[in-house]
């Protein structure tokens, strides 16, 4: 993989070569096409070691995109790509199987929680540096409930208004993710609990005007109780939360805008 830079300004490809760019950068990205053919991958022995690794590598695909999904739409405010991020983590929570096999190694999220917590979607700006106070969080796992505390804001000082727009609101999200494992009848990856990967609730504020004053709230999302009572040791419950801005729409009401705001895993459970 190569990097273009100067002013070459291309996407697309020539005579083999790949020109591309990545959200969240502005450089031109060249990558070469070629190598083994899929046949050979997928029936030579050299290429077994390879095969497995795709094989995990599946695994971790589906965690990063139903993980995903468990942040409720909060994924539209990041100024990056979380997928890949999220991919790699699972990745890396895989190797923590020292028990399988490799390309049967399983994806035990419930055993090391904190790995999501405190996860930004954000870089340029992060949650904390955009909503300037103290939230505090609290999950209830038997009920599926979350409670999220938000003090006092005085919009003018304890929020970070980047693109200057008038109004603002808040949005929180109790999701839940289960562990990976692999299954031999089916050679391939599948959820512990098919019914609570990627679910999730999502209460979601009025308007704010970003020169007010909120008095403090407290704000309670809950699932059903049909979703209560799947819930494992293998079900990972998650916190997250977002500020969204917005500015005067068409009929005259506040509608969002693209991009503008920031979220974050508050707490994991």
């Amino acid at each position: 993989m190569a990097i273009i830079k100067g002013a070459i300004q291309m996407t697309g490809s020539i005579k083999g070569v790949s020109f591309y760019t990545v959200r969240g950068s502005d450089r031109v990205i060249m990558r070469t096409k070629g190598g083994a053919s899929k046949n050979k991958i997928a029936t030579s022995p050299k290429f077994e070691g390879l095969r497995k690794q795709q094989k995990e590598w599946g695994g971790c695909a589906k965690f990063g995109s139903l993980t995903r999904y468990a942040f409720g739409g909060l994924h539209s405010l990041a100024d990056y790509n979380l997928t890949p991020v999220l991919n790699g983590m699972g990745k890396n929570l895989m190797k923590l199987d020292t028990i399988s096999e490799t390309g049967k190694r399983n994806l035990k999220l419930s055993a090391y929680r904190q790995a999501l917590e405190g996860f930004n979607f954000n870089r340029s700006y992060p949650f904390n540096s955009v909503l300037r106070v103290g939230v505090t969080c609290e999950i209830n796992r038997e009920e599926l409930q979350a409670t999220v505390k938000v003090p006092r804001i005085n919009a003018a000082n304890d929020i970070q208004n980047i693109q200057r727009l008038p109004y603002y609101r808040l949005i929180v999200v109790l999701g839940t993710v289960t562990d990976w494992h692999y299954s031999e009848t089916e050679q391939a990856y599948i959820p512990a609990e098919l019914n609570l990967n990627g679910v999730s609730e999502v209460y979601t504020s009025e308007w704010y005007q970003t020169q007010g004053i909120q008095n403090e709230q407290i704000l309670t999302v809950q699932m059903t109780e049909q979703e209560q009572a799947l819930v494992t040791n293998e079900v990972t419950v998650l916190v997250s939360m977002g500020i969204e801005f917005g500015t005067v729409g068409f009929t005259g009401e506040p509608v969002e805008v693209k991009y503008a705001g920031c979220g974050k895993v508050l707490k994991v459970s």
